[in-house]
Parts: C-alpha cells; sequence; structure tokens
C-alpha cells in the first residue's frame, strides 16, 4: 500500500494487494480519499505511516478539485496527475529513486487514476505538481516555532490558558491569529469594531488592547458563561470601558445596530459564530462597515472539509457556499489566508 498526501491532509491512497521482492511488481490497486494514516511496508523495508480513519472511493472530479485545490505536494512526492479514463485505466508506474511499482489500477466508470513521481524525503522544501513553486509546510515542528515568536501579551496568556482546561477550547482563536487581527485593526487605524462568537474574550480582547482609549469594539456572544470569563478578562486588561458587549444573537445585535443609523460607521469586524449564519452575517456587515473597510471570517478552511466534495454535513456545506459566494462578490476585495483553520480578510470596495 502506499499513499502521499496533497495539501490540508487529504491524502490519495493506492491499495497495493501485494508486494514482491523483485524491483517491479504487478498487482491490483484502488482509490480512496481519507482523512489519514496508513503504515505502509514493503520488501524492501521502505516505510511510511499515516492515520487511517475511514475511507472512499475517488472519482474523477473529486481528484480536479483536489489537484486544483491544493496543488502543494510535500515530500517524498513532487507530482501528480490525473488520468480520465472511462474505461479501466492502463498500467502506471510509480517511482521511487531507484525503486519501481508497476500497478494494474481496476476502476468502475469515470474513475480517474493517479500516476505519481516521488523521491525520497532529502530536506524540508516542498514542491508544487508544476514544480515551479517552492512552498514550505507548517509541519507540527515549524508551528511551535512560529508560536514562539508570537508576542502574546501575559493577559492574553492567562486567558488562553484558563479556557484550554474548559470543554470546547478549541474554539479559541489561536495567538497567532489574534496577532494577526490586532494587526490589521492597527493598520487600519480603527476605531470602532464588531465581533461576532466572543467565547471566552479572546480575540476581542486581543483587538481591545490595540484600539485607541475612544475606540468602541461591539462584542456579540449567545452564550452567558463563556461571556463571564470574557467580561472577567476585559476588567483585569482594563479595557472593559472599549467594550460594547451584546448578550444576543449576533444577527439580532446587527440588526440593532443598523437600526440606531449605524450603517457605513464601522471599521473592522470579525465573524467566528455559527458556521451556517455566515452569509447572512455578511450581508449585515456590508451595511455596517465603510468603505475601506475589512470584514475577516474564521474557520473558512474547516479543518481541510471544504476541499473535500464527499464532505457534505450542514456546515460544511455553508462554509463552502459562503467561500463561493464570497469569491464571486464584486463588492469586496478578498484574501484566503492559511492561519488557524482559515481565515478571509474582505475589503469593501
Amino acid at each position: 500500500m502506499t499513499t502521499t498526501t496533497i495539501g490540508m491532509g487529504i491524502q490519495l491512497v493506492r491499495s497495493i494487494s501485494s508486494f514482491s521482492s523483485s524491483s517491479s511488481t504487478s498487482c491490483n490497486c484502488s482509490f480512496s480519499i481519507l482523512p489519514c494514516c496508513l503504515e505502509i511496508n514493503n520488501n524492501n523495508n521502505r516505510k511510511m505511516k499515516m492515520k487511517m480513519k475511514r475511507s472512499w472511493s475517488l472519482s474523477l472530479s473529486c481528484t480536479r478539485n483536489i489537484i486544483n485545490n491544493f496543488p502543494l505536494l510535500p515530500p517524498p512526492i513532487v507530482s501528480v496527475r490525473a488520468i480520465n479514463s472511462k474505461q479501466p485505466p492502463p498500467n502506471h508506474i510509480l517511482h521511487r529513486r531507484n525503486f519501481f511499482f508497476t500497478t494494474n489500477c481496476s476502476s468502475s466508470s469515470s474513475v480517474s487514476s493517479v500516476v505519481i513521481a516521488s523521491e525520497d524525503a532529502h530536506d524540508n522544501k516542498y514542491y508544487a505538481n508544476n514544480k515551479k513553486k517552492e512552498v514550505i509546510s507548517l509541519t507540527p515542528q515549524l508551528y511551535t516555532y512560529l508560536l514562539a515568536n508570537v508576542r502574546e501579551p501575559p493577559i492574553l496568556k492567562q486567558l488562553r490558558q484558563e479556557t484550554s482546561t474548559m470543554p470546547g477550547s478549541q474554539m479559541q482563536v489561536s495567538p497567532d491569529q489574534a496577532q494577526l487581527l490586532a494587526m490589521l485593526v492597527q493598520i487600519l487605524g480603527a476605531q470602532r469594531c464588531i465581533e461576532l462568537g466572543v467565547y471566552t474574550g479572546y480575540s476581542s480582547l486581543a483587538v481591545a488592547l490595540v484600539l485607541p482609549e475612544s475606540g468602541r469594539l461591539v462584542a456579540c456572544e449567545r452564550d452567558g458563561k463563556s461571556l463571564e470569563i470574557a467580561k472577567k478578562y476585559y476588567e483585569l486588561a482594563g479595557v472593559s470601558h472599549k467594550l460594547d458587549v451584546r448578550h444576543e444573537l449576533a444577527v439580532d445585535a446587527l440588526k440593532s445596530l443598523i437600526r440606531n443609523g449605524e450603517a457605513c460607521s464601522y471599521d473592522f469586524a470579525f465573524v467566528d459564530a455559527e458556521k451556517r449564519m455566515y452569509t447572512e452575517y455578511f450581508e449585515l456587515l456590508l451595511q455596517l462597515v465603510r468603505v475601506g473597510g475589512l470584514i475577516v471570517i474564521d474557520n473558512v478552511l474547516w479543518h481541510g472539509k471544504v476541499a473535500d466534495p464527499l464532505v457534505n454535513d450542514p456546515k460544511t456545506v455553508s462554509i463552502r457556499n459562503f467561500n463561493r459566494h464570497i469569491m464571486e462578490d464584486k463588492r469586496v476585495s478578498i484574501s484566503m489566508v492559511p492561519v488557524g483553520d482559515g481565515m478571509t480578510i474582505c475589503r469593501k470596495r
């Protein structure tokens, strides 16, 4: 069995029924996609390890989608190409340095096969499948290094540590995300901000700390228990006077601001609330944010699920549809960045 990773943990897996000690082996194989992890051995003592949770068949459209959306291939893989075939595709060769597998790929109608050219991982350089662009994978080791270079104020660290002991602590934004949000607010010179989905207040506190004394942040959260923790830290940090805390649904809070005549008066908004409401939040925020203002939306990559056409739960579908919606929306300029679980930065035109 051999495997390769493409992009955000989505993998193409070639299941090979047998290996022999010869340098060329013919065997049956099938394709599947899975979030991960297999241990692969052959008679030449080569091994790869990956985790497997579930698998399913790979269709042509799915292959194209993965390759179009995730062209970044970490070592040992340096190229992948999809081959369209209505009939079972012919034999193809997998080359790993001086070791060859010849596989006979069985398929049903309209199933695509994949030819993978690979080589040993000898450095930390990752290449796109056209071999023209060099990229770097954010490995756990590299992410630890990144976090070590985040300037996290002590009060934020204290809040993060307290939140880490709570159920649902994964909802808290990461320190690098909060640092980016604070930087955007400073670059923009923002005075008036909105946050949808406060949780325990890490991101809103990061923003409030960099707002001027006259600044205002409308912070909307429906969960009263987590909101109490947020308010405690606003007081500890000495920024509670900058916060307008709304214990209500985000949509209701936004509509209230519009009714109060506050359209086009906000500089910055951050959305980290109910995923199935993203499009409605966005439309309301477009009314509230001024021209040149920013709307930042969290979780737009949704653990990599948005790129997998075989994952169609309500939240994934909603985020996928929202991403498509703003991609086509000419009212904003956008940049999707792979920070945290993915954030899209929108600038109102």
